[in-house]
């Protein structure tokens, strides 16, 4: 089918369109002008009142932790990890991972985001509840290894690693992707991620790590092994790939300029780093250096939500007042950050940007509404003013699966109380 969005904003990669056109047909944009189509469509939607945007790209989390969202507040890192998430995800089912990331996707279509980058226990059993959703996701099953002697080869995680890519590798036309996953250098051997490096280069998928989170990880790293967590993995051949990694707050300057080296993407997590206490990653540094960044939300335990336009509003801010300079991170910085360059470390190279022959991944946000009041600016506003509640339409490859409060594809209430019935059986 063919369809037209016509008289809303548009935001091109460089300009804003007034009262623009945007075709789709099929999955794909077909055209973006500020004049009408001399070709017809078949449906045509008024979206005058709306800002069009890409598809937002959540770069980092972990879905099925929705269920334990809240659990072990206000605790350091380790101490969160260990004596309160591990214990839970335990006891966590199939149908509880299936169950999380269906509550998350209810979360994230709501506030805008398209596609994500989950990494998480039960990914095979999650995969046919995105499909159904309509959602795209980068799946990673993490591999975690504590025994140096251990064969990578008949290591449970590493199988099931590898099972993950032969079963859902390019399903639903190629809206699961799947990646490789290493949890951390604290909770991996040597032997594992070089093996894991190898059969991620065989297969050409990417490779998604957390990265000097906490400056006991990277000062403890430095002790064992006299290389940071970022050399470590680069010795062992995990940026031999399109690698991603998590959080990035205790980065040095060669750690930098490594990742730059290595085209790393650093995935910058502002709210789940500030509410453990680990700290905040230098981003201004890391563009300075010509390091891509990308952003995530973390998982919902420990953020406490998935709402990336809350992500973006945090970072604009956040930074300028840091460093005491309010011209750092421009909002289209930021919105690059949320959607181009999340595609690309999910190696999407057809999304990100709104033109012609790109997948139509589209949101539309309300600018009627009071504190986006006179829309002078609606990029500024977009990043400083606007709120994921502000998100009336997400459609992801042409199909529209949220909209005005609706889900499309999703079972709303039963995922809710299929949740909460979890959620008792899991805290209790």
């Amino acid at each position: 089918m063919k369809r037209l969005l016509k008289g809303a904003q548009i935001l091109t990669r460089d300009a804003c369109l007034q009262n623009g056109y945007l075709g789709i047909d099929g999955d794909r944009i077909d055209y973006v002008d500020a004049q009408p189509p001399q070709v017809p469509y078949d449906e045509t939607k008024d979206m005058t009142g709306a800002l069009l945007l890409p598809g937002l790209v959540n770069g980092h989390t972990h879905t099925g932790m929705s269920l334990l969202r809240g659990l072990g507040s206000d605790l350091p890192l380790q101490q969160w990890l260990f004596d309160r998430v591990f214990p839970v995800e335990d006891r966590l089912t199939d149908e509880d991972l299936r169950l999380g990331m269906e509550l998350s996707m209810l979360e994230m279509l709501a506030s805008g985001t398209a596609s994500f980058t989950d990494m998480y226990m039960g990914a095979d059993y999650c995969a046919p509840a995105i499909l159904a959703a309509g959602m795209k996701a980068n799946l990673c099953r993490p591999l975690q290894s504590f025994d140096p002697e251990e064969d990578p080869m008949t290591c449970r995680r590493m199988r099931e690693m590898l099972a993950l890519y032969d079963q859902w590798h390019g399903a639903g036309n190629s809206r699961i992707q799947v990646d490789f996953s290493i949890h951390a250098e604290y909770t991996c051997t040597e032997k594992m991620v070089r093996a894991a490096a190898e059969e991620a280069h065989k297969r050409g998928v990417g490779m998604h790590i957390h990265l000097s989170e906490t400056a006991a990880e990277q000062q403890n790293c430095i002790q064992k092994y006299g290389l940071t967590p970022a050399q470590w993995f680069d010795k062992l051949g995990a940026f031999d790939l399109r690698a991603y990694a998590a959080h990035g707050v205790w980065l040095t300057a060669e750690d930098r300029a490594l990742l730059r080296e290595r085209g790393v993407t650093v995935v910058h997590c502002p709210e789940s780093n500030l509410k453990l206490g680990s700290g905040v990653a230098d981003v201004p540094a890391l563009l300075q250096a010509g390091v891509s960044v990308a952003l995530g939300t973390d998982g919902a335990a420990s953020n406490n939500n998935l709402n990336l336009v809350e992500e973006m509003h945090l970072v604009s801010i956040l930074h300028k007042g840091i460093h005491r300079d309010p011209t750092l991170l421009s909002p289209r910085q930021v919105l690059t950050m949320a959607t181009e360059s999340g595609a690309r470390l999910q190696g999407r190279s057809d999304t990100g940007v709104l033109i012609p022959g790109n997948k139509a991944d589209i949101v539309a946000i309300r600018m009627d509404r009071p504190h986006l009041t006179p829309a002078i600016d609606p990029v500024s506003h977009l990043v400083y003013a606007a709120q994921g509640a502000d998100v009336s339409m997400t459609m992801v490859d042409g199909a529209i699966l949220y909209e005005n409060g609706e889900y499309l594809t999703m079972d709303r209430d039963r995922i809710l109380f299929d949740a909460r019935r979890a959620a008792r059986r899991l805290w209790g």
